[in-house]
């Protein structure tokens, strides 16, 4: 079926978009009965853009004031079309390269960032990276639906799920589930891995696709890590697992630790090397370390563990009974992340992180298998199992510390996040902690 099958009569819009630094949807509109032309020529942007906060303050400083101009280049390849409700057009966006007017990549677009990233892993190792993000959001302003996980949560808001589901299926988002998860009106949706470019774009499209079936719904939710200081968070899970260039599987080994191949433990051993630096970028709010804390399943420490949901780095469980290929389902979820990262930054981050460790041929490190904030510190340290960052503050200490992090990004991208983050900090001056979380479950 073609993506415009269906379209009904009278004019819509088509949004060029791009997902920036604070991980937020922002575009142009356009006629959709012009979109060749558009997808061939783009449409303009301002590089002050990329230093928006998600409360709409334009960080200050930031590279580029009131000055130059770019173009959103769309990629047909990350285009998407639903069209589920007879009262409303259809939704239609492509996500975008930020190019300069001449055509040449912008070195502060988060997508060409990523690709960067992954074009380094393939030239210098031969390895792909496939990817999938799990997403935990919260219904806001109702009754939870039921208990945790049950049945009567999920058919209290099977509309909900319903459309989800139908709405990421005609996105072309292979949608795999929708469940009632832990806390008071809390669901995930989860999409099935495909390769680390598409696996960003389709974080980007899960998240816009789930709040326009909420609104469609007269409902509204949000993605943010904590809706409030003592309640149950919201996390992305970002798995990966490394692929060869003839497309055969090579993140599992029955031999290594916890199933590990050599170069997948190296990889492995460099995300967890880099661990406190990656945190500014995959945990990037203030309301984040709220979350990231012992004892709530969501990692608070840098260590890796076989099927243990306090590791920063958890090798996953797959199905392994008689006659089933276990190293084609074999991967690895990082656990310190949530939606207010920008999809394309957070996995650059994990690739560059990865790379050095294959670079520096790492060893993988131990293997956690308990609560390390319920070991000695004698025993965390044989581990290496430190204190993640406890704020986002010493995150971007630790940032700014990382050479090799620090050198992924151009000076003016980097220098904007920076900017970014701290005038994101001080939009938040004097609030207590409740209304901090109010603010960024407004965004989110």
């Amino acid at each position: 079926m073609s993506l415009f099958d269906g379209v009904g009569s009278g004019e819509h819009l088509l949004m060029l978009a791009c997902n920036d630094l604070s991980g937020m949807t922002r575009g142009r509109a356009v006629p959709v009965r012009e979109r060749d032309a558009y997808l061939q020529r783009g449409v303009g942007w301002v590089p002050a853009d990329q230093a928006l906060t998600p409360f709409d303050v334009i960080a200050s400083p930031n590279p580029w004031g009131s000055t130059g101009d770019l173009r959103l280049k769309p990629d047909p390849a990350a285009e998407v079309r639903i069209n589920l409700w007879p009262d409303v057009t259809p939704l239609q966006y492509a996500l975008c390269d930020i190019i300069h007017t001449d055509g040449t990549p912008w070195d502060s677009c988060t997508r060409t960032y990523l690709r960067t990233a992954l074009a380094e892993l393939e030239s210098e190792t031969g390895l792909r990276l496939m990817a999938a993000f799990e997403h935990e959001f919260t219904l806001v302003g109702q009754e939870p639906p039921g208990p945790a996980f049950s049945l009567r949560a999920f058919r209290s808001e099977e509309r909900l799920g319903n459309q989800i589901m139908a709405a990421l299926e005609q996105a072309q988002q292979q949608p795999e589930m929708f469940l009632p998860e832990y806390g008071a009106g809390q669901f995930e949706v989860l999409c099935k891995p495909t390769a680390a470019l598409a696996a960003a774009d389709r974080a980007v499209f899960v998240r816009d696709i789930c709040r326009e079936v909420a609104a469609r719904l007269g409902k509204r939710i949000t993605f943010s890590p904590k809706l409030t200081p003592q309640g149950v968070g919201n996390g992305v899970h970002i798995h990966f697992s490394l692929w060869d260039r003839e497309n055969r599987p090579v993140t599992y080994d029955p031999k290594g630790p916890g199933g590990l191949s050599q170069v997948a433990g190296r990889f492995a051993a460099g995300v967890v090397a880099h661990l406190p630096a990656l945190c500014a970028l995959t945990a990037p709010s203030v309301v984040s370390y709220l979350r990231l804390m012992p004892h709530h399943w969501s990692s608070a420490y840098t260590c890796l563990g076989h099927r243990n949901r306090e590791a920063a780095l958890r090798i996953c469980p797959v199905e392994d009974r008689p006659g089933v290929d276990v190293s084609r389902q074999f991967n690895v979820e990082y656990r310190p992340a949530d939606a207010t990262a920008c999809p394309y930054i957070a996995l650059g981050a994990l690739v560059r992180a990865g790379l050095d460790g294959i670079r520096r041929e790492l060893a993988i490190p131990p293997l956690v298998n308990g609560d390390p904030s319920e070991m000695s510190e004698a025993e965390r340290e044989r581990a290496g199992a430190h204190r993640l960052p406890a704020s986002l503050p010493e995150a971007l200490s630790a940032l700014e510390a990382d050479a090799t992090l620090r050198g992924g990004f151009s000076n003016d991208l980097l220098a904007c996040y920076l900017s970014l983050k701290r005038t994101e900090m001080k939009v938040l001056d004097g609030l207590d902690p409740a209304a901090v979380c109010r603010r960024y479950a407004e965004c989110y």
